[in-house]
């Protein structure tokens, strides 16, 4: 399978599934939710599986959804504990491009009013602090390419990730 998909981590709020829609618009591809793609298999909400299933169970559940998406041409937008899973983020560097749309913990703690509601994985006592702390590195681990929204409106990003995208493409 070519590599022709771009996936996008980053942490909930970060504005993936927003900028995935409108990225995909732009540049001609399709575009996969992977979270809304679980919630339908699993035929619950993530904040459902996440309190039947524990964040681990949780994490083991998403991995394997993700390491199962087989796609072309198209925008995938992950969760943000998809970083988690190591079998997932193995796929999506075999069938894409990983681009991290970085944001400051300030405006990521000011969007995410409902963090449960949200279905985000927090971890008994964990702080969204701790959660940001945590993940910063696997993001960078896996990114191609790293995109710093820099409160740049939501058509500036898009056009960030589609230009360097673009330019990756033609490097390889």
């Amino acid at each position: 399978m070519e590599k022709s998909n771009i996936i996008l981590i980053g942490m909930p709020a970060s504005g993936k599934s927003t900028a995935g829609v409108i990225l995909a618009k732009l540049l001609g591809m399709d575009f996969v939710d992977s979270d809304l793609l679980i919630q339908k298999r699993a035929k619950m909400t993530l904040p459902e599986i996440i309190s039947e299933e524990g964040p681990q169970g949780f994490i083991e559940i998403e991995n394997w959804f993700n390491s199962e998406i087989q796609t072309e041409n198209t925008v995938i937008s992950t969760g943000g504990s998809a970083v988690y899973g190591i079998d997932a983020m193995r796929h999506f560097q075999e069938i894409g491009t990983i681009i991290y749309l970085e944001v400051d913990y300030y405006v990521i703690s000011n969007r995410l009013m409902d963090i449960e509601g949200r279905g985000v994985v927090l971890k008994d006592g964990q702080t969204l602090k701790d959660l940001y702390a945590e993940r910063i590195p696997l993001y960078e681990k896996y990114a191609d390419i790293t995109i710093h929204e820099k409160g740049g409106s939501l058509e500036e990003v898009v056009q960030k990730i589609a230009s360097a995208w673009k330019k990756y493409r033609k490097d390889l």
